[in-house]
C-alpha cells in the first residue's frame, strides 16, 4: 500500500457535479492498493496515518497528530500511485490491484480508519472520474509506503 496523506486546511471530493465528501481541518489521504496488499498493511498503515505527528502544537512544532486533534479525514483511491514509469512515457499500472482485490481492501481500510479514529471519515467513489479539492496547510506532503518501512 502507498499513502500521499496532505495536511489540509479543507478538503472536498465531487462526483457528476455532487460533492460527496467535505471536511475542514485534516488528512487527505490518497490510496494506492496492489495485489500483494494485505490486512496487515491495512493496520499497520492505519495506524501509523492516525499517530502521524504533522500538527502544531501550541508551540508551532508539528507535535500532535490527527488522533490527537481530533482532525477529519477523506480516503480517495487512487490506482495511479503505483505508475511504473521506468521504460517509455506511458505510465504502467500493473503493480495496481484490480477491483476485485483492492475494493474489499480499500473498504477495510477506511473501517480500519474510522475505528481508530472514533469517526466516520469522508472517501471517494472507487473507480469513478473524480474531481479532488484540497488547500493543502503548510504545505506538508508525506508518502509512506508499507513495503518500504525504512523511510
Amino acid at each position: 500500500m502507498r499513502a500521499v496523506i496532505q495536511r489540509v486546511s479543507s478538503a472536498s471530493v465531487v462526483v457528476n457535479n455532487k460533492t460527496i465528501s467535505q471536511i475542514g481541518w485534516g488528512f487527505l489521504v490518497l490510496l494506492g492498493i496492489e495485489d500483494s496488499d494485505s490486512r496487515e498493511d491495512i493496520e499497520w498503515l492505519s495506524k501509523k496515518i492516525v499517530n502521524l505527528r504533522i500538527f502544531n502544537d501550541a508551540l508551532g512544532v508539528m507535535n500532535q497528530s490527527l488522533l490527537e486533534t481530533k482532525g477529519e479525514a477523506i480516503v480517495v483511491s487512487q490506482f495511479t500511485l503505483h505508475a511504473a514509469t521506468k521504460k517509455g512515457n506511458r505510465p504502467s499500472y500493473i503493480r495496481a490491484a484490480k477491483p476485485n482485490i483492492a475494493i474489499p481492501l480499500y473498504e477495510a481500510f477506511v473501517h480500519q480508519m474510522e475505528t481508530a479514529l472514533g469517526k466516520q471519515i469522508g472517501t471517494g467513489v472507487f473507480g469513478a472520474d473524480m474531481k479532488v479539492a484540497l488547500i493543502n496547510d503548510g504545505p506538508v506532503t508525506i508518502i509512506i509506503d508499507t513495503k518500504n518501512k525504512d523511510l
